[in-house]
């Protein structure tokens, strides 16, 4: 796969007006409904496309309503985000699959109407949300593979249609962006969105800015010293504060104090000590309790107005009794029983008492009460950032996660707006880039030209080992979604570990989800991808995800064997007439059955739909339905979420 480096990108906007990009998500869906409050947003960023379903996509808000709210933005789809490390093991395992990926992005964006695509993979080359389960080492194949699927999707899609990407903050998590690799990324995108925030994550031990002055410019420098264009950078911005549970008093020195541990040192899960506070309304208000009703649904919250009549307001809004209802953000306000501390309330304090960072140009405050240190942007720290990085070294544009998170006032929205219409106020960067051990001192031999970097790609060394599907389908305590290649779907976690995220999972509705369900034909393809052409499926290499091949039945129910195997049933044993022994008697466990999109699940081979066979002699359910409601985390949230429905067949 090759890019045409003669091929014109979309033109850039002048220096004097900077891109705005602006992603939105499903899980913060507020707009700003007056056009103030818009303006100025050049991007929209509609998040998220699954990595290996994108073909399939449909925004949850139409592309029209969006346009129609932003008449002068172009309109793009996200790919993956934090967590859908499942998706791009899957696309990026050999040329055939990134080739599908690429068409597949092509297709949504011809069926969405969209302007473009923005891959957000965190992280291509590992430390993803799956770290823990599965080793860098293992994902080193990915790190060549990541510009080989950028010049692929650049090829698919043409060049009148925009082409992002999404870069990690941290220089640690830069695995896939080096000197030897960016000549590879940089011609096949438009923008670069760094995520310079999230500087401080739960994977740290001490406390510090999660976003700043100071760490943003050094995260811009980091891009800027393997060649990235300064035209193509977009500075990003968090629209949400971080709060994290110290292990001591902080009080004297609440910078670089040590903090509990935020995440399982084994799993890599959540330990719910540190969190995100976006800056909605809801969590900006203080709260009146003697305005407080009890609610009547068991739904409480500022949003409601309600408080519980006993038990716990969870921070999704729901009340009960269970661990994960009284922890995790719990709503003391709210609820009675809450066991962690009152991080609303603490919120409220940091809000008014906050302490700005000049050398760093970052804002903190630190709870003793509740052991919270707290860290976030402000308006003012958004003008710095303007001043000393965006116009110092003449960056393309800004971006901001996420639109719905500022919904409060939009404050930080019309803070980067007004900062935009000002243009730039200083002449070009004059920033130069640091020298590599490998670019400091080039000698190219006398008789040779200097050759541009090379856009054909040697063929991807052996995939790694990866945990199987069955891995991921062993899902403890669930007993609807337990281990079982007989099942026609794939139980996809979102962060690769085996019993999701969080850990211990709560029966709390109302939350965004932790997992999906992708029904699956017999070769372990998503049904939505299923096409009449074996070769346009994904690859099923050593280092992808598949569905495993049908495992060996187990026993069937005690029933006469002749009953199974010797194809005497007829119409007449079942009460709706509707057997039909040539459709499904004998046939592969697992297998479709031709013409319809049922699969064969066991040695009574009964289609997995909602149909119900009775033998007259007995007048029982041959099958029936086992559902259970779990709670679960979806893709790319930072907050625990709801439950989710899921459905076997058992004999």
């Amino acid at each position: 796969m090759r890019f045409t480096a003669s091929w014109a990108l979309p033109a850039l906007l002048s220096s004097a007006s900077a891109r705005f990009v602006m992603y939105a998500d499903e899980w913060h869906p507020t707009r700003p409904t007056n056009a103030q409050d818009r303006a100025g947003i050049d991007h929209v960023v509609l998040a998220f496309a699954n990595a290996n379903n994108t073909a399939g996509y449909s925004p949850k808000v139409p592309i029209s309503t969006i346009r129609s709210e932003f008449p002068n933005a172009k309109v793009m789809i996200a790919v993956g985000g934090w967590g859908d490390d499942i998706g791009f093991n899957t696309v990026s395992n050999s040329d055939g699959s990134i080739q599908k990926f690429a068409d597949d992005v092509n297709a949504m964006l011809t069926n969405t109407g969209a302007d473009g695509v923005d891959i957000d993979w965190e992280y291509p080359g590992g430390n993803g949300a799956d770290y823990k389960q599965v080793s860098n080492s293992a994902k080193s194949y990915q790190i060549e593979a990541y510009p080989k699927l950028l010049a692929a999707t650049r090829a698919a899609i043409g060049p009148n249609k925009l082409l992002s990407i999404a870069v990690p903050g941290k220089k640690g998590d830069m695995l896939a962006y080096t000197s030897e690799t960016g000549p590879l990324i940089w011609p096949s995108v438009d923008y670069i969105n760094i995520m310079s925030y999230d500087l401080m994550n739960r994977r740290d031990n001490v406390t510090q800015h999660h976003t700043s002055v100071v760490g943003s410019e050094e995260t811009i420098k980091n891009y800027l010293d393997i060649g990235a264009p300064a035209s193509k950078i977009n500075l990003g911005f968090a629209y949400y504060a971080k709060y994290f549970t110290t292990a001591g008093d902080c009080s004297a020195s609440p910078l670089d104090c040590p903090i509990k541990p935020a995440e399982d040192p084994v799993t890599g899960k959540d330990l719910l000590t540190s969190g995100a506070w976006t800056f909605e309304r809801q969590h900006m208000a203080p709260v009146d309790v003697n305005t407080l009703i009890v609610s009547t649904d068991g739904t409480c919250g500022p949003d409601k107005g309600t408080k519980c009549a006993s038990g716990c307001c969870s921070q999704y809004g729901n009340c009960g009794t269970s661990p994960e209802h009284c922890s995790g953000a719990c709503q003391h306000a709210f609820g009675t029983g809450c066991t962690d501390a009152d991080v609303a309330g603490s919120w409220q304090n940091a809000a008014k008492n906050s302490v700005t960072d000049d050398k760093a140009g970052g804002q903190y405050y630190y709870d003793p009460a509740n052991s919270l240190f707290w860290t976030w942007d402000t308006p003012d720290l958004i003008t710095r950032k303007f001043n000393d990085i965006v116009r110092k070294y003449n960056l393309g544009g800004v971006m901001a996660w996420s639109m719905g998170e500022d919904s409060n006032d939009w404050s930080h929205i019309k803070r980067m707006a007004d900062e935009l219409a000002k243009g730039p106020s200083k002449p070009g960067s004059t920033y130069k880039p640091k020298p590599t051990s490998k670019t400091s001192k080039p000698k190219p031999k006398p008789t040779q030209k200097p050759q541009p970097p090379s856009k054909t790609y040697v063929p991807t060394p052996p995939a790694p080992k990866y945990p199987t599907a069955d891995d991921y389908r062993t899902l403890p305590g669930n007993p609807t979604l337990e281990s079982n290649p007989d099942l026609p779907y794939d139980v996809v976690w979102v962060d690769g570990t085996t019993d999701g995220p969080a850990g211990d999972h709560s029966t709390e509705p109302g939350s965004p989800d932790d997992y999906t369900i992708v029904w699956v034909d017999e070769n372990g393809v998503p049904e939505e991808t299923v096409t009449p052409k074996p070769q346009e499926q994904y690859e099923a290499q050593a280092g992808a995800v598949p569905v495993p091949a049908p495992a060996p039945a187990p026993a069937p129910a005690p029933a006469p064997v002749a009953s199974y195997d010797d194809g005497s049933w007829s119409s007449g044993k079942y009460d709706d007439g509707s057997w039909n022994p040539s459709k499904y008697n004998r046939k592969e466990e697992g297998a479709r059955v031709p013409g319809t999109t049922e699969h064969v699940v066991g040695y009574d081979e009964a289609p997995a739909t909602v149909s119900e066979y009775r033998q007259e002699e007995k007048e029982e359910p041959q099958y029936e339905q086992v559902c259970t409601l779990r709670r679960v985390r979806k893709r790319g949230s930072k907050k625990r979420g709801s439950r989710k429905r899921a459905a076997k067949w058992v004999v």
